[in-house]
């Protein structure tokens, strides 16, 4: 076998059964697009009893198996790049590392370099699970770019599919701090509403009815000067659920450019410390380790300037 090809081993579950054979394994393997498993079937890199299934709209069955055979990542635009990283843990099957707010998690236009792709490529030496495909070469989640905080890539491929079985299921236990406006109303409570890309603008995300299922369960820590610093535990983990789901309570997080209307004083206070991102940190990652099967759990205080802001906020 190609040692720049990684196989994976799909059986067709229950809630596969019976779909396209391009949605039941994007079913199958959640960290796969759809669009890039049709890439692989029109490849002939999806083969059943050693041969290929050209045929992307053919109903899958319940139990059959499939063989994936995954490239590994090629360079492309990710060079390796001596970026410093803060790593909170690592061994041979996977990373976490706490990013800093304004670093780009993969190449995307615009940030084809100085990711943390490209940082990862140089730290583990080339040595990423190559299931995220040739873009995102170990990636099995994202925080945004203004984002700060906790998040965990894949070193091996046996690594890769445990985390993004976990991811699935919601069983990651990923809780942010967050600096909003106003104090929340009840203290405690959860949103459940589903998220899609706004009609409106695409660039946003919007709660849109049939959009997919959010579930954010907020509790506030510490109520500040017409703030507050609130904690947020994801069940589910969409695009910009935090920002938007606080947003829908009238809480927006502070300096946040899409969804916040800040008060002109905040605002002043703001530029005054140089904030100039959503004040939204990953503080807490846990999960059970893909391979050792031991129950991982990691924190990461605030960083200095969401520190300096609660510290001008506080009462």
């Amino acid at each position: 076998m190609d040692r720049g090809v990684s196989i994976i081993d799909a059986s067709i579950t229950t809630a596969a059964d019976g779909l396209r054979l391009d949605r039941a394994l994007a079913n199958i393997l959640p960290d796969m697009s759809r669009a890039r498993i049709q890439a692989l079937i029109a490849a002939g890199a999806v083969s059943r009893d050693g041969r290929p299934v050209l045929d992307t709209s053919r109903r899958a069955t319940l139990g059959e198996t499939f063989a994936v055979a995954v490239p590994a990542p090629t360079p492309l635009h990710n060079e390796p790049q001596d970026i410093p990283l803060v790593v909170a843990y690592e061994d041979d099957d996977l990373i976490v590392i706490d990013k800093p707010a304004g670093l780009v998690v993969h190449p995307a236009a615009g940030n084809y370099d100085g990711t943390l792709v490209n940082a990862l490529l140089h730290h583990c030496a080339g040595n990423l699970s190559g299931i995220g495909g040739v873009v995102r070469p170990g990636i099995v989640h994202r925080i945004d770019k203004d984002t700060s905080g906790l998040m965990v890539a894949a070193k091996s491929d046996r690594a890769h599919e445990g985390l993004a079985r976990q991811f699935a299921d919601h069983s990651i236990d990923r809780r942010y701090k967050a600096i909003v406006g106003g104090v929340p109303r009840p203290l405690a409570g959860t949103v459940d509403a589903p998220l899609a890309r706004s009609l409106q603008n695409r660039k946003k995300i919007a709660i849109v009815a049939g959009g997919k299922r959010a579930v954010t369960h907020y509790t506030t820590l510490t109520p500040l000067r017409d703030a507050a610093l609130v904690e947020c535990r994801l069940e589910t983990g969409r695009t910009h659920q935090v920002r938007v789901h606080m947003a829908s309570l009238g809480h927006a997080l502070l300096g946040d450019p899409v969804y916040s209307r800040t008060k002109h004083a905040q605002k002043l206070l703001l530029e005054t410390l140089g904030f100039r991102r959503q004040a939204l940190h990953a503080a807490r990652l846990g999960f059970i380790h893909p391979v050792s099967m031991v129950t991982l759990s990691f924190d990461s205080e605030m960083p200095a300037d969401m520190q300096e802001l609660f510290s001008q906020l506080h009462v």
